[in-house]
């Protein structure tokens, strides 16, 4: 199916890149016990408002949710009585939430930066909003990077969309380097199995009293 030219900003990139499927493998989806698992949280301080099931945490946040891993300046979380959980992060300024996760079945993670970042527990989705960049990782090495204004992963349907338009007006192109699977180099012998984390500035993990 051809590209739309009414629509050049916003694009569902699963669809694009089934325009290349001799030329690429597509990427697996994200770890699916993830979405099962409890989330742990870390942060300078926590309010917890128990009548709107709302609770905010301030400083160096570090959440983690089995193979997901979220890294923030300011981070909430609501819940609704079903038990749907909806995290949104916050950069400190000049700064950018970082987030990494697990692909399923393959030695790959995803990760990326932006300067807002929700995730729906539910939906099973991650969005990043403003300067969005994302990585996807084979071993150590960066083979496919997306750039746009916002980035959502939908890791049930397994689509991804970018978007480089701000609601507010014009914004910046899309822009992808995709690596075909075949001609990416091999991770180096004896690598780990998961690439260390990326520092963040003023992120860096609060030292054990």
């Amino acid at each position: 199916m051809p590209l739309k030219n009414s629509s050049p900003i916003r694009w569902t990139l699963w669809c694009w890149m089934a325009l290349c499927l001799s030329a690429l493998a597509l990427p697996s989806h994200a770890e699916k016990a993830d979405r099962d698992q409890p989330m742990q949280i870390e942060a300078d301080s926590m309010r917890h408002d128990e009548a709107r099931q709302l609770t905010q945490f301030i400083g160096k946040v570090q959440a983690t949710k089995g193979t997901l891993v979220l890294r923030a300046a300011r981070m909430e979380v609501q819940q609704d009585a079903k038990g749907r959980q909806v995290a949104r992060l916050w950069a400190a300024p000049s700064e950018r939430v970082f987030f990494r996760q697990k692909r399923e079945g393959v030695n790959e993670f995803t990760e990326g930066e932006a300067e807002q970042v929700t995730y729906d527990n539910q939906a099973d989705t991650i969005t990043l909003s403003q300067r969005a960049e994302v990585r996807i990782l084979r071993g150590n090495q960066v083979a496919d990077q997306l750039n746009g204004h916002s980035i959502v992963f939908n890791n049930t349907s397994e689509v991804m969309t970018v978007d480089g338009q701000a609601a507010s007006g014009p914004g910046q192109r899309v822009r992808a380097i995709l690596t075909p699977r075949n001609n990416a180099a091999p991770p180096p012998p004896n690598s780990p199995t998961s690439p260390s984390l990326r520092s963040s500035p003023g992120m860096a993990p609060a030292q054990k009293p």
